[in-house]
C-alpha cells in the first residue's frame, strides 16, 4: 500500500514539475485572427486619435516632465516593485513599433505579449486593453503610424530581482489575467454597455481606481472603490455610489463637468494625473459617450473606502 501511494506521489510530483518547467520555459505567440469592422472609418486615423488619448497612450508614453516627444516614451512609473519606464511607441522602426504588424499590435494589447513572444509586465495595462475590439485596437495603431517617428532610445526598467524576471509573468497571468473582448450585459441598456466598455476596457479606469493585492492584481471585489496608492503616489478616489466616500452625492451634471472640463464638485480643478485623462481623453468624447460613462458609474454598487474619499480625490 505504501509503495503504491509512493508511486502516485512521485507521479504527481513529476507531472507538477513538467507543468512548472513548461510555464518557466515556454514563450509563445497566440494565433491572431483579426476581426476587422466592415466600415473602414472605424479604423481611421481620426478615430484612432480619439482612442489614443482616451486609452492613455499619450499620457503614459510621453515624458512630459523632461519635454519628451509625444509617444517617444521615457515617462517613469514608480510602483512597489520598482520603477518602470514607458517605452517608445512611436512609428520609429528601430526604437518604436514602426515595424510591428497588425497582428503584433493586437497580440500586445489582447495577450500582453511582445513580438518576440515574451510577456509584458502588467505596468502596461493589457489586463484592461484585452477587452477592446480588434477594430479599436487597429484604429489606435493607424493613428500611431500616421504620427511622426521618434528615434528616442528606450530606457531600461529599474526593478530588482525577482520582479525583473519576465517568466514570472506567466504565473501572474494565471492569477490575474483573462484574455478576451468585452461582452455586453444583456440585462443592461446599450448606453450602459457603451459606458462599461469605455470605462473598463479603453480608459482602463480600474487600473488606477481599484485597490490591488500584494501581487499587483486588482481586487475585483472592491472594483473602482479607490486606493491611496494610485499612479505617481497620488490617491485615486472612490468611484462607486457610496454616499460617504464615493460619488453617491454627485449629480449627472457634476460628473459631466468632471469628465468634460476637469472641474470637481467644489469647483476646483482635478489633479495632475486625472487632468491628463480629461485633457487627452474624456474631454474629446461626444456627449452620448459621456452620458454612457455616467450611466455606468451611477450603477456601481456602493463600496466604502475611507482611504480614498471622492470628496478629497481627483
Amino acid at each position: 500500500m505504501f509503495r503504491k501511494l509512493f508511486k502516485i506521489g512521485v507521479g504527481l510530483a513529476i507531472a507538477g514539475l513538467i507543468v512548472f518547467v513548461g510555464l518557466l520555459t515556454a514563450d509563445g505567440k497566440e494565433e491572431i485572427t483579426l476581426q476587422k469592422p466592415s466600415d473602414a472609418a472605424m479604423m481611421s486615423a481620426e478615430r484612432g486619435e480619439l482612442l489614443l488619448g482616451l486609452a492613455g497612450c499619450v499620457n503614459c508614453h510621453t515624458d512630459v516632465k523632461n519635454d519628451g516627444a509625444v509617444l517617444a516614451g521615457g515617462r517613469a512609473l514608480e510602483t512597489p516593485f520598482g520603477t518602470f519606464f514607458a517605452p517608445n511607441i512611436s512609428s520609429d522602426n528601430a526604437n518604436g513599433i514602426g515595424n510591428w504588424s497588425e497582428e503584433d499590435f493586437v497580440r500586445a494589447l489582447r495577450h500582453g505579449r511582445r513580438p518576440d513572444g515574451a510577456n509584458y509586465f502588467p505596468a502596461f495595462p493589457y489586463a484592461a486593453y484585452t477587452r477592446m475590439t480588434d477594430g479599436d485596437m487597429l484604429a489606435i495603431r493607424t493613428a500611431i503610424m500616421a504620427r511622426p517617428a521618434e528615434a528616442e532610445p528606450n530606457k531600461p526598467h529599474d526593478i530588482g530581482f525577482p520582479f525583473n524576471q519576465r517568466w514570472t509573468m506567466r504565473f501572474w497571468k494565471l492569477l490575474h489575467f483573462d484574455a478576451g473582448t468585452f461582452e455586453n450585459d444583456t440585462a443592461q441598456s446599450a448606453a450602459w454597455n457603451r459606458g462599461a466598455y469605455i470605462s473598463e476596457a479603453v480608459a482602463h479606469c480600474g487600473e488606477c481606481h481599484t485597490p490591488r493585492w500584494p501581487s499587483g492584481g486588482l481586487k475585483r471585489g472592491a472594483w473602482l472603490s479607490g486606493t491611496a496608492n494610485g499612479p505617481e503616489g497620488e490617491m485615486a478616489p472612490n468611484l462607486t455610489q457610496d454616499e460617504d466616500t464615493g460619488l453617491g452625492g454627485w449629480t449627472d451634471p457634476d460628473l459631466a463637468f468632471l469628465l468634460t472640463d476637469g472641474l470637481k464638485i467644489d469647483g476646483d480643478v482635478v489633479g495632475s494625473v486625472m487632468y491628463e485623462v480629461v485633457e487627452h481623453g474624456t474631454s474629446k468624447l461626444p456627449e452620448d459617450d459621456v452620458a454612457a460613462i455616467i450611466e455606468y458609474l451611477k450603477s456601481l454598487p456602493p463600496v466604502a473606502n475611507p482611504d480614498a474619499p471622492a470628496a478629497q480625490g481627483f
